[in-house]
C-alpha cells in the first residue's frame, strides 16, 4: 500500500530529473507552450492577477497593465522550468546564469567571523539564489529560511534542489537553533531571508505603504538580525535577459547606537523599513517578475483592527468579519458576546 501510495511521486521526480537533462532552449519552448495555456486557456488567477497590477500601478493605463500581466506569466512559465533545471544544472552553467555583485562585502564580514543576514523577496528566480554558495569565501556557510511544505514528497524535492550548491536549508521555527549552532562551531553564516510573505494575524506588529497598499509585514527578520547581530544586506535581483539574472549586494543602515535599538524595540523597525523601499524600487524597475499570484494583501489594516484587542493583545480569529463589524457598531466590539446579547435588536 505504501509503494502504491508513493510510486505516482517517484515516477514524476523521475520524469523532472529526465526533463531537466534538456537544454534551457527546449525548456523554454516548453515554457511557450506552458504560457498560452495557463495564461489563456487556464487563466490561473488572473483575476487576482489583474487587481494587483490596477492598484499597485495605478499611474499606468490599462494596456500598459496587460503588457506587465502577460510578461509576469511568461516569466512565471520560465521559473518552473528554470526551477526543474536545477535538478541537473552544472555549477558551470549556473554561474554564468546567475550571477554576483558586491560579493566582497559578504566575504570581509566572514573574515571577521561576522554572519550576514540578506533580505530577498519573491522576484526573478529565488530559487537560483541557493547559488551564492560557489560565489562567497568558503569560511561563509549560505543557508536559507523556509517553509516547511505540507507535502513530503515536494518537500524533499525542493530540498535536494536548494542544496545541490552546498546550501543549507533551516525551517522557519528551528532559525535561532540552527543559528546557534552554527555559532557554538564558529561558523559564519550568510543566511538568506525571503521577507515578502503575508504574517499571521497574531504575528502583524507593523504596518507601511508598499506599492500603494497599506501592507502588514513581517518583522521576524529584523529580529533575528538583531538578536543575533548579524551583517544585514539587500539582494537587488534583475533579469538581464531570458536566462540570466543579476544580483547585487546593497547594505542596509544599521542602528547606530545602543538607545535605536531600543527604539526598534518599542515599534520602528528600520531594517524592515529600507527592505520594503528597495523591494519596491526593484519591482517598479522590472515589474513584470515579481510573484504577482501571491495573495500578498489579503489582510487589510480595517480588519486587524476588528480583530486585534489592544488591552488584552489577543488577536478575534474565531469571529467572521461580519460578526466583527457588527459587535464593532453596536459598541462592544471587544467583550464577551453574553454581554452584547440583546443589544442592536
Amino acid at each position: 500500500m505504501r509503494l502504491l501510495h508513493t510510486l505516482p511521486y517517484l515516477l514524476l521526480q523521475g520524469f523532472l530529473y529526465l526533463l531537466s537533462w534538456l537544454p534551457l532552449c527546449i525548456l523554454y519552448r516548453l515554457s511557450d507552450g506552458c504560457y498560452l495555456l495557463v495564461y489563456y486557456i487556464v487563466g490561473y488567477r488572473k483575476k487576482l492577477v489583474r487587481k494587483h497590477l490596477a492598484q499597485c500601478f495605478p499611474e499606468k493605463d490599462e494596456q500598459e497593465q496587460r503588457r506587465i500581466e502577460r510578461g509576469f506569466y511568461h516569466w512565471f512559465c520560465d521559473y518552473v522550468v528554470e526551477t526543474i533545471k536545477l535538478l541537473t544544472m552544472s555549477k558551470k552553467e549556473i554561474m554564468r546564469r546567475m550571477t554576483f555583485k558586491n560579493i566582497s562585502l559578504l566575504d570581509e564580514a566572514t573574515a571577521k567571523g561576522l554572519s550576514c543576514g540578506v533580505y530577498l523577496g519573491h522576484y526573478c528566480n529565488w530559487e537560483w539564489v541557493t547559488s551564492l554558495q560557489l560565489w562567497v569565501n568558503p569560511q561563509g556557510q549560505c543557508a536559507q529560511i523556509y517553509h516547511i511544505l505540507e507535502n513530503a514528497w515536494a518537500e524533499k524535492l525542493f530540498l535536494s534542489i536548494r542544496s545541490r550548491f552546498g546550501s543549507d536549508s533551516i525551517p522557519m521555527a528551528e532559525t535561532l537553533r540552527r543559528i546557534a549552532l552554527y555559532r557554538k562551531k564558529q561558523q559564519p553564516i550568510i543566511l538568506g531571508y525571503i521577507s515578502d510573505q503575508v504574517p499571521y494575524w497574531n504575528n502583524i506588529h507593523h504596518w507601511l505603504d508598499f506599492l500603494h497598499h497599506d501592507t502588514p509585514v513581517l518583522t521576524g527578520t529584523e529580529k533575528v538580525i538583531t538578536a543575533t547581530k548579524q551583517v544585514p544586506f539587500y539582494m537587488d535581483i534583475q533579469r538581464i535577459r531570458r536566462g540570466y539574472y543579476e544580483a547585487t549586494l546593497l547594505p542596509l543602515q544599521t542602528p547606530a547606537s545602543a538607545k535605536a535599538t531600543d527604539k526598534t524595540a518599542e515599534g520602528a523597525w528600520p531594517l524592515t523599513d529600507q527592505y520594503f523601499q528597495l523591494l519596491e524600487a526593484t519591482i517598479r524597475r522590472q515589474p513584470a517578475y515579481y510573484l504577482w499570484t501571491h495573495n500578498r494583501w489579503k489582510r487589510t489594516h480595517e480588519e486587524f483592527n476588528l480583530r486585534y484587542d489592544p488591552e488584552t493583545g489577543r488577536v478575534n480569529l474565531t469571529d467572521s468579519i461580519e460578526v466583527l463589524r457588527r459587535r464593532a457598531s453596536e459598541g462592544c466590539l471587544h467583550k464577551e458576546s453574553t454581554e452584547c446579547d440583546g443589544k442592536g435588536n
